[in-house]
């Protein structure tokens, strides 16, 4: 077993997160599974593969955020790969860019209520989808076969919504007494 290096911690331009390859607790080939494990399971949920890639590389990170070229070295990818796949990321509200001070190299970080953000994100595209169908019912008229399928869709988005604003309220709450422990 090697003796830890002496040396100083890192410097102003060294990243804020050590590379998997330095972290004494972890196995990088251990990382590098769980990263493609769960990549594959967003893509089966319908994510495309690289966002889902980047999300779960951004995941198992310490502190949630890794530098374009950290992503691209990490996941053997290139820095275009990378800023697609944080586009779509943070379209969708799982990840923010953030500038790193004095720089302008950026950082991107999934945040811990990320789920959270997302979902309450997507009530606001759930209630624009609920006026469109509002509107198709009134354009196709509600006694048509056309204009039922909307009513029943609308019908449901509006039970989900009821739904998903109760389980959000339940979260916050249990999450605020876990955290208060």
């Amino acid at each position: 077993m090697t003796e830890p290096s002496a040396e100083p911690g890192p410097s102003a331009e060294s990243s804020a997160e050590p590379s998997v390859e330095s972290s004494p607790a972890r196995d990088p080939e251990s990382v590098s599974r769980f990263v493609e494990h769960f990549a594959a399971q967003l893509v089966e949920a319908g994510v495309t593969r690289m966002p889902a890639r980047v999300f779960a590389a951004l995941l198992a990170s310490d502190t949630g955020t890794l530098t374009s070229a950290e992503l691209g070295e990490q996941l053997k990818i290139s820095p275009a790969a990378v800023s697609g796949a944080v586009r779509y990321l943070a379209q969708v509200h799982l990840v923010s860019r953030e500038r790193e001070p004095g720089s302008r190299r950026e950082r991107y970080r999934v945040h811990d209520d990320q789920w959270y953000q997302a979902l309450t994100n997507r009530e606001a595209l759930i209630k624009r989808w609920e006026d469109a169908l509002r509107e198709g019912v009134s354009s196709l008229g509600p006694d048509t076969p056309a204009g039922r399928r909307l009513a029943e869709t609308l019908e449901f988005f509006e039970f989900i919504e009821k739904d998903v604003a109760g389980m959000m309220e339940r979260w916050r709450i249990h999450r605020e007494r876990k955290r208060s422990r």
